[in-house]
């Protein structure tokens, strides 16, 4: 196997760019849960009751898994995906 610095261009800009993707998202799963953890003690130090919370919680949720899918599991383009596109768009 290679050493990273010998990579091609194109390769190693997109191993740093999934780097970076994963840092952030642990950077935004931290903020997520320092937040939240403000809100729910507001809620409970002002009586609790309706758990409101539930509305940020589960919104800014949505928007984290969103970004875990992103920094995770998103395949990069391929040539092959690119040139598949290309024959699709010229038949029609």
């Amino acid at each position: 196997m290679k050493p990273f610095e010998d990579l091609p261009g194109d390769t190693r800009e997109a191993a740093v760019k999934r780097v970076k993707a994963k840092r952030d998202f642990k950077s935004h799963v931290a903020v997520y849960i320092l937040v939240n953890a403000l809100l729910i003690t507001i809620w409970a130090t002002t009586g609790a009751g309706y758990f409101w919370p539930v509305w940020p919680l589960a919104g800014w949720g949505i928007g984290l898994a969103l970004n875990a899918w992103t920094a995770y599991f998103e395949q990069p383009i391929t040539e092959d995906d690119i040139q598949r596109e290309m024959a699709r768009s010229s038949s029609h």
